[in-house]
């Protein structure tokens, strides 16, 4: 099971083209978390972001209510993957 929506993941890849970066330099790597919170099962989790040519990984929450593509774009333009 995915925590990553559709939509995510379309925002993720107009970010890499945005900044002209190669969707297979990233790889990423998601964990679930199936906590119950009053009696509902919530998708969420962490997604870490892996650029393969720099080695160099943040991880972000993910799930309903996050910003992480939002997130990972500010740390784009602070050079934070190299």
């Amino acid at each position: 099971m995915s925590v990553i929506a559709q939509d995510e993941k379309a925002d993720f890849l107009v970010i890499l083209s945005r900044h002209q970066l190669n969707e297979d330099d990233f790889m990423l790597e998601e964990t679930v978390n199936m906590d119950i919170v009053d009696d509902v099962y919530p998708l969420q989790g962490h997604l870490t972001i892996v650029r393969k040519s720099t080695l160099k990984q943040k991880a972000y929450r993910t799930g309903h209510g996050t910003k992480w593509t939002s997130e990972f774009e500010k740390d784009l333009n602070k050079g934070a993957f190299g």
